[in-house]
C-alpha cells in the first residue's frame, strides 16, 4: 500500500504528463488540492477555472479567489449559466448533471483556442462509493479526475493540503445553493438568494459545518449536533434575523447537519 507522499508524487507526475490543464476549481477541499498541485507541477500552464454564478455563495466565491491570488495560481473567472437551465431548475435527481454539464462546456468554449489542454476535476477516491450525476457530465466531456487516478481519499487529501498549507485542510464540506431545495422542488433565483442570505448568517456568526434547507416559508437549519448548544443560546437573535430574510418559519432539525442529502 503506498504512502500518502507516494501518491502526491504520482499525482505529481500525472500532472506534469498532460503539458497543459485546466482544472475545474470550487474552493473546496479536493480542488484546492488539485490546484496547487496542478500549479507546482505545471506553473502558468495550469489554468485553473472557477464558475461564478448565482449558484454559488458570494462569500465562498471571495474567499476562493483570494486564495487563488495568494498562491499566484493562474486563475481564470468564467461565468456559468446553468440557472437558466430550465432541466437545472426543474431539480429533478439530476440536478448535478446539469450544472457540471454547463461548467465543462463553458471550460472547452474558452479554452478551444489552446489546442491539447486537459480539463481536470477533483473527485476522489471517496466519490467511487456514491451516487454522483456530476460524474456522467465529467465522462461525457472526458475530464480526467487526478486525485482518483492516484487513490487519494479525502481524509489524506486534508492531511497533505496541511502539509502545504492550505487553508482549505479543516474547511467544512460545501454544495451549490441548488442543493439546499428538496428534489422535486423548482429552484428559483430569488428563493436561491434567500437561502444565501439566511446561510451568510449562520457563517457570520462562527458555523462552519451548516445547511439551511428551504421548504417555500420554512427554513430548517442543519447544524453539527456540537453545536446545537450555541444554536440554541443564540435562538431568539437567530430567528428574527433569519426571518428578516424572508421566511415565516424557523426549525433546528434535530438529525444534525448530514452529507448528501437531498434537502
Amino acid at each position: 500500500m503506498k504512502s500518502i507522499e507516494e501518491k502526491e508524487q504520482l499525482l505529481l507526475d500525472e500532472l506534469k504528463s498532460y503539458g497543459t490543464l485546466a482544472v475545474a476549481y470550487s474552493g473546496g477541499v479536493d480542488s484546492s488540492y488539485l490546484a496547487d498541485c496542478a500549479h507546482e507541477a505545471l506553473g502558468p500552464n495550469a489554468r485553473i477555472i472557477i464558475a461564478d454564478s448565482p449558484s454559488i455563495p458570494r462569500a465562498e466565491l471571495e474567499e476562493a479567489v483570494t486564495l487563488a491570488k495568494e498562491r499566484n495560481w493562474n486563475l481564470h473567472i468564467i461565468q456559468t449559466h446553468e440557472h437558466k437551465n430550465d432541466a437545472y431548475l426543474e431539480n429533478k435527481g439530476d440536478r448535478c448533471f446539469h450544472c457540471k454539464d454547463e461548467l465543462f462546456s463553458q471550460m472547452e468554449m474558452i479554452l478551444s483556442e489552446l489546442e491539447n489542454t486537459v480539463l481536470a476535476h477533483g473527485a476522489i477516491e471517496d466519490d467511487k462509493d456514491d451516487m454522483r450525476p456530476g460524474t456522467q457530465a465529467a465522462t461525457n466531456h472526458r475530464v480526467v479526475a487526478p486525485l482518483q487516478n492516484v487513490a487519494l481519499y479525502k481524509k489524506e487529501i486534508r492531511i497533505l493540503s496541511e502539509h502545504r498549507g492550505l487553508p482549505t485542510a479543516e474547511k467544512a464540506s460545501f454544495a451549490c445553493l441548488g442543493s439546499r431545495f428538496p428534489t422535486g422542488t423548482r429552484i428559483d433565483l430569488e428563493s436561491m438568494t434567500q437561502v444565501e442570505k439566511a446561510e451568510a448568517i449562520l457563517r457570520a456568526r462562527g458555523y462552519t459545518q451548516y445547511r439551511i434547507r428551504h421548504h417555500s416559508d420554512l427554513c430548517r437549519i442543519e447544524v453539527d449536533p456540537t453545536d446545537f448548544d450555541k444554536l440554541m443560546n443564540e435562538r431568539t437573535e437567530l430567528v428574527a434575523t433569519i426571518k428578516a430574510t424572508g421566511y415565516k418559519f424557523v426549525t433546528l432539525d434535530l438529525s444534525g447537519y448530514s452529507t448528501g442529502s437531498s434537502a
